[in-house]
């Protein structure tokens, strides 16, 4: 099983490691990671982030509320639809 390493960019917070394919959302917590969650179901935004990395792209919802929340921005994210297939860096989002 592959391990993929997630930093966050710009802060203290230790990377953490976790399983290729399994969703960030499972791993990240307040105690972890600077971001914040809240629906978990990519229909909040609350956890909309900058991610540096190869991943997948958007699914379709994902894509309609990041056209709303960071529109034209292919960095930005919902960390909670994130597939976690490589390595990443993920910082919050900054407008």
């Amino acid at each position: 099983m592959k391990l993929c390493f997630v930093r966050f960019t710009g802060t203290n917070y230790p990377p953490i490691a976790l399983p290729q394919h399994d969703k960030l959302a499972n791993y990240l917590t307040v105690q972890n990671s600077p971001i914040l969650f809240g629906c978990r179901t990519g229909i909040c935004g609350t956890c909309l982030c900058q991610i540096e990395g190869n991943i997948p792209p958007p699914n379709i919802e994902e894509g309609e509320v990041l056209e709303i929340l960071a529109p034209g921005n292919p960095q930005a994210r919902l960390a909670c639809q994130v597939d976690v297939t490589n390595d990443i860096a993920i910082a919050p989002f900054e407008a």
